[in-house]
């Protein structure tokens, strides 16, 4: 291999991603600059809480820019598997066994979209790799 990790994304995962890169750049780099350009306004940079704010913020988006643009770089898109076999991109439904028979639903995802709370467990928590194969 070329020792660069591949990110599994779904395809609903990669417009996501790409949706929040566009946003990042196109509208709030803009924001925070705009928010350094009226701190320095205020004047002396050595105690104004509005313009470390502003910095802080500044970096805060500059590195998830880097890291969006990292993310979807190495991406490889998903498909949705459907069949016996659980794998990334399957919708799994579970039904507990000792429940009143609520079903969950949970897609198997990568690692860079994995929210549980949504439904989304990657391979990489024990949830989902118990559900691999």
């Amino acid at each position: 291999m070329n020792g660069i990790e591949v990110v599994y994304l779904t395809h609903e995962g990669h417009e996501k991603l790409q949706a929040e890169l566009k946003h990042l750049v196109e509208v709030r780099r803009r924001e925070v600059a705009e928010m350094i350009r009226d701190a320095k306004a205020d004047g002396d940079l050595r105690e104004n809480a509005a313009y470390d704010e502003a910095k802080e913020q500044q970096g805060f988006v500059e590195g998830r820019i880097q890291e969006l643009e990292d993310l979807l770089r190495r991406a490889t898109i998903i498909e949705s598997v459907h069949g016996d076999s659980i794998s990334l991109g399957s919708l799994v439904k579970v039904v507990e066994a000792d429940d009143d028979g609520t079903e969950e639903e949970f897609r198997i995802v990568g690692s860079a979209e994995a929210d549980p709370l949504r439904g989304k467990n990657s391979t990489l928590y024990q949830l989902g790799a118990a559900r691999m194969g």
